[in-house]
């Protein structure tokens, strides 16, 4: 089962987040129209659903194709993404003009450790396990 493999690697980055964003807007869909809540969530939900899934597939392709060569583990290398996406996500709220609550920078850096620890092991365990399962690790 040597075929495609990138393409494997690509299908096993983007189930996880996929599952969680279905699960997410799932929750606000209730929040937001059963419960009434006033925040318009709309306009910062295309990019997690669109950017990524396809993130977590490509990065989940270059830890295939780049583990020969750094043999980097990949509970570190997916912990690297969040680096990637928090920039990408602070630019988007930037340019839509999203505001952010005020409590949110005081308990920014605890979050921040709190992702960097959960993206580190769903790598570790999730992802590496589903590498395995499709032959690509």
């Amino acid at each position: 089962m040597n075929q495609h493999k990138y393409l494997r690697a690509y299908m096993a980055g983007i189930v996880v987040p996929t599952i969680v964003l279905v699960i997410a807007v799932t929750a606000f869909c209730i929040t937001r129209y059963v419960y009434d809540f006033p925040i318009p969530l709309e306009r910062v939900m295309i990019f997690p659903m669109a950017v990524v899934p396809n993130l977590w597939g490509l990065w989940n392709m270059l830890f295939i194709a780049s583990h020969s060569r750094t043999h980097l583990p990949i509970g570190f290398h997916g912990a690297l993404l969040p680096f990637l996406l928090g920039p990408l996500g602070i630019m988007l709220t930037l340019a839509i003009d999203f505001q952010i609550p005020g409590f949110a920078t005081h308990i920014f850096p605890i979050l921040a450790l709190v992702g960097l620890a959960a993206y580190y092991l769903i790598w570790k365990y999730v992802v590496s396990f589903l590498n395995t399962v499709l032959g690509i690790a």
